[in-house]
């Protein structure tokens, strides 16, 4: 009977230790986390707002500068879920693109909120790259058709994200 009752408490505790809370406080609204994508883990604690975000690149001179950012998703590549945009924190959008080539459900909903970790940055993003990221949006041809500058902008490289519920 006692060692029934080791058994028990060990396996109690075990169960216990491998629970994980999948609700977050933020600023005392409760966050339920859903599923998470990439190589790596995002730690929402560290999680910075889009306006924040782009303070903080901003400040470092627009160099390369690590993020963990909370922000609805304005919307999610059709095709495959490999990219996303959000609001930069200016009140543009920008592209959210998976190192790795990870995805996410393309089905996800636009205003789904999520939690990014990865590196932003300038860089050129070319008339071929604009091109097949309209196609994946769903553009028509002549819209696509009309792209034919590349574009010098602010650029995200996530390395992981975790929706919310």
């Amino acid at each position: 009977m006692r060692n029934k009752f080791i058994i028990f408490a060990f396996t109690s505790f075990i169960i216990g230790a491998c629970a994980t809370n999948s609700a977050l406080d933020l600023g005392g609204n409760k966050v339920k986390l859903a599923k998470s994508y990439g190589p790596v883990k995002v730690d929402p604690t560290k999680a910075i707002s889009s306006a924040e975000m782009w303070k903080k690149f901003e400040a470092n001179k627009f160099n390369t500068t690590e993020v963990t950012v909370y922000s609805p998703l304005q919307s999610v590549c059709l095709k495959a879920g490999c990219w996303v945009t959000i609001d930069n924190g200016n009140n543009k959008s920008i592209m959210v693109r998976f190192k790795d080539h990870f995805t996410i459900p393309p089905t996800t909903p636009s205003g789904t909120k999520a939690f990014m970790h990865g590196i932003i940055f300038m860089d050129t993003v070319s008339v071929e790259m604009l091109q097949h990221f309209a196609e994946d949006a769903g553009k028509s041809k002549e819209e696509i058709q009309k792209i034919t500058a590349p574009k010098f902008e602010m650029n995200f490289r996530a390395d992981a994200i975790t929706l919310v519920k």
